[in-house]
C-alpha cells in the first residue's frame, strides 16, 4: 500500500513538472523573461526601416538646359568682368567688372555642385556667340569699353532675370528651381546697377 502511494506521488510531481516546463517561453531562464531567447528565436521586430533616398536621376531636358545655359552666361560674365576691371577708365565701371567676377564665380561654383548631383555635364568653354562677344571687347579700351561693356551688361542680365524666373516659377526639378530662386535676386541686383552704371557712362565721351 505505501508502495502505492509513493509511485502515485511521484507521477503527480512529473506531470505538474511538465506543464510548468510547458507553460514557460523558450529562453526565457537566460533572458530574464524578455522572450529574446536564443539568437533566431526573438519575436520579429515591429519598427520598420526608413526607405533609403531615391537617387539623383538626370532631371527633365529643360531644367538640364537651364543649367547649361546658366553655366555658360555665368562663364562669360566672369570672363567679361576680368576685361572691365583691366580695360575699363570709368571707375564704377571697374568696380561693376569686379564684382561680376566674384559674384558669377561663387555662383558657377555652387552650379557645379549641383550639375554634378544631377549627372548633368557642364560646358567646359564658352560657346560661339560668346566667345565673340569676349573678342569684340577685348579689342577696346576706354570710354569705346566702357560703353559697349555695361550696355552689353544691360542686355545680359535681362535675359538672365527672365530665364531664372521663368525657371524658378515653372521649373520640374525641385533642387535645380530652389537653386534658380535662391539666385535670381542677386541678378536683379545685378541688373538695376548695370542699368544705373551704363546710364552714366552712355553718353561719356
Amino acid at each position: 500500500m505505501k508502495q502505492w502511494f509513493r509511485i502515485a506521488a511521484f507521477a503527480c510531481l512529473a506531470g505538474s513538472a511538465g506543464f510548468v516546463a510547458a507553460q514557460t517561453p523558450a529562453g526565457s531562464g537566460r533572458q530574464g523573461g524578455t522572450g529574446t531567447g536564443s539568437k533566431g528565436q526573438g519575436p520579429t521586430s515591429t519598427v520598420k526601416t526608413a526607405p533609403a533616398a531615391p537617387s539623383q536621376g538626370t532631371p527633365p531636358a529643360a531644367d538640364a538646359m537651364f543649367i547649361r545655359t546658366a553655366a555658360l552666361d555665368g562663364m562669360a560674365e566672369v570672363q567679361h568682368g576680368r576685361l572691365a576691371a583691366q580695360n575699363a577708365t570709368n571707375a564704377e565701371v571697374k568696380r561693376f567688372g569686379q564684382r561680376m567676377v566674384d559674384d558669377h564665380r561663387k555662383a558657377g561654383d555652387e552650379l557645379k555642385g549641383l550639375a554634378s548631383q544631377k549627372n548633368v555635364t557642364l560646358p567646359a568653354a564658352l560657346d560661339a556667340n560668346h566667345r565673340a562677344t569676349q573678342d569684340k571687347l577685348a579689342k577696346m579700351k576706354g570710354h569705346a569699353f566702357d560703353r559697349a561693356y555695361m550696355s552689353h551688361m544691360v542686355m545680359a542680365h535681362q535675359q538672365a532675370v527672365a530665364l531664372f524666373t521663368r525657371e524658378s516659377t515653372s521649373g520640374k526639378d525641385a533642387d535645380i528651381k530652389a537653386w534658380a530662386a535662391k539666385t535670381l535676386p542677386a541678378l536683379q541686383e545685378h541688373l538695376k546697377m548695370a542699368r544705373g552704371v551704363n546710364a552714366k557712362v552712355a553718353g561719356g565721351k
